[in-house]
């Protein structure tokens, strides 16, 4: 059964920093466009408070969330269990892109481990978290990391990293601005 909490309290709060992967769900506004689904990884999610959260934005072959949040802000994060007890965890809100260089994201960016090919970090004002079961959600167990993002932001360079967002992120696959230049 789904569950409305009236924030991310402690026992989540520990639930999400055990979790290997999470989603983040975004669309343009209006009817056009596509619905944008990512998985993320790595140690990049963070609980920074009972209603705010965030993750590094990393180097990927699009800039749909960015786009989508610079344009209207809406974002929703889930997590799900696939070891241990099933439950699913949506977390609705309003973000924003915390882009390398502005005066936040030093601080923000200091809750994390460095990793190469940070394109900002995504600051959520949680307004509704909501649980569910999982039941349909198949075990698996978690192996490791994937190194080849690292290794690959890692021979590129912070040059080779800010031509490949000028040639690859700077608009949305729907040509909404995504990575500044």
């Amino acid at each position: 059964m789904a569950r409305v909490h009236p924030t991310i309290d402690d026992e989540l709060a520990e639930w999400i920093s055990r979790q290997h992967v999470f989603f983040v769900a975004s669309a343009p506004s209006g009817d056009d466009g596509h619905v944008n689904l990512s998985p993320k990884g790595y140690d990049t999610f963070r609980v920074l408070g009972p209603t705010e959260v965030a993750y590094l934005d990393l180097t990927g072959s699009g800039a749909e969330t960015i786009a989508h949040v610079r344009e209207h802000g809406r974002l929703t994060i889930m997590l799900c269990a696939f070891e241990g007890k099933p439950p699913i965890l949506r977390l609705f809100g309003r973000a924003e892109a915390v882009a390398v260089g502005d005066p936040e994201f030093d601080g923000l960016a200091a809750a994390f481990p460095p990793v190469p090919g940070i394109r900002s970090v995504i600051r959520l004002q949680v307004e509704r978290v909501q649980s569910s079961c999982g039941w349909a959600v198949p075990h698996m167990a978690y192996e490791r990391e994937r190194e080849t993002l690292d290794e690959w932001a890692a021979r590129k360079g912070p040059d080779g990293i800010a031509e490949y967002h000028a040639e690859k992120n700077a608009r949305s696959i729907d040509g909404l601005p995504g990575v500044a230049p």
